[in-house]
């Protein structure tokens, strides 16, 4: 027969100790979303608008730059992060540290694709003191993610290369 209490653990406060963490952990992204909402797009704006300060060759270039380096670098480090198999909190880790990386693209994103009053200004703050930046880092980031397939391509066909010579070797 089961107790009212059957699905605690031990002592009877390990799984409700759980489910209080999650729920308090919940809670604190959902208020930490909306903070960031209102506050990120126009402190990322007003950064970029500090390093780009209004020159259109500026805005181009540095948003090429971001676009390549903040996409390239978190897909080789969430490629390899998940392509072995690996206990849950290293993939969580590295996961983390992958969405840190591109973090200065997906802030430009939520500034491009968001419909908050703050992203709008973000937006206006863009246009006027970084002018060329958004376009700039979309191409980046396509780039990015071209050069990433075609380095893909070349370890997996270089794998399949010395697979290949090493069975002619052992067959012949």
């Amino acid at each position: 027969m089961r107790r009212a209490g059957a699905w605690l653990d031990g002592d009877g406060r390990m799984w409700l100790r759980r489910f209080v963490i999650a729920v308090l952990g919940a809670a604190v992204l959902i208020v930490l979303a909306f903070l960031g909402a209102a506050f990120l797009p126009r402190w990322w704006a007003h950064r970029l608008a500090h390093q780009v300060n209004g020159g259109m060759t500026t805005g181009i270039l540095l948003g090429l730059f971001y676009g390549f380096v903040f996409t390239v670098i978190p897909l080789f480090v969430a490629f390899r992060a998940f392509r072995k198999r690996r206990r849950w909190r290293m993939w969580a880790g590295l996961g983390v540290l992958a969405l840190l990386l591109a973090s200065p693209n997906l802030l430009t994103l939520g500034i491009v694709i968001g419909s908050g009053k703050a992203a709008h200004a973000g937006e206006r703050t863009l246009d006027v003191d970084a002018p060329g930046f958004r376009g700039a880092t979309l191409a980046g980031a396509i780039v990015a993610f071209l050069a990433f397939l075609a380095l893909e391509y070349l370890f997996v066909s270089r794998s399949w290369t010395r697979r290949k010579l090493e069975e002619r070797r052992q067959g012949g």
